[in-house]
């Protein structure tokens, strides 16, 4: 690619079924990829670990919890009452507050309020779209008339397929319909 680009508001490759716009990814560079995401209420992403990969989170609008570092003590159900060995705890983060998770470091956010929240994310290297669509697919089944939520065993099946270790479970929350932006 020679050329920049400009993205205007709501605009990007939607991946309707995880709430997510693609900003830039693997098409446009090797080095990493950005999305807009709305996170639902009730959504947890659950804690994971990344061999390879490395994250920046940043807060548009709304509160999420987020956390990243090592526990004293990994829960494989529960990760909002982790804490580091330094004393780190989760943190309830509001608009301008980023999170950096460098490779092989627990991570996590949720939304634990009522009302959605929107973040911009960053991944190194490009390519995090192929395992987002293929896990907006697995949630996307699960909100369908008759439906059901995918088990842990599968998006943890999913998360392998693409380095990630998953540690607790996801919890789908409500599947966003509108893209970031709220531009349809």
């Amino acid at each position: 690619m020679t050329e920049g680009m400009t993205l205007l508001p709501g605009t990007g490759q939607p991946i309707p079924a995880a709430g997510m716009t693609l900003k830039v990814g693997a098409a446009q560079t090797p080095t990493w990829s950005a999305f807009e995401t709305i996170v639902t209420p009730g959504f947890d992403v659950g804690a994971h670990v990344h061999t390879a990969a490395e994250e920046i989170f940043y807060v548009l609008d709304g509160e999420l919890d987020l956390l990243a570092f090592e526990p004293v003590a990994r829960t494989a159900t529960d990760w909002s009452g982790w804490e580091s060995a330094a004393g780190q705890r989760v943190q309830r983060a509001g608009p301008g507050s980023l999170m950096f998770v460098p490779a092989g470091c627990p991570h996590a956010f949720a939304n634990r309020g009522e009302l959605p929240a929107r973040m911009l994310f960053l991944v190194a290297p490009a390519g995090h779209e192929h395992y987002l669509a293929e896990l907006g697919q697995l949630l996307a089944a699960g909100q369908v008339p008759g439906g059901q939520p995918p088990t842990p065993e599968a998006v943890a099946a999913v998360r392998a397929r693409h380095d990630i270790q998953q540690i607790t479970p996801l919890i789908p929350g409500h599947i966003a319909t509108a893209r970031p932006g709220g531009h349809g």
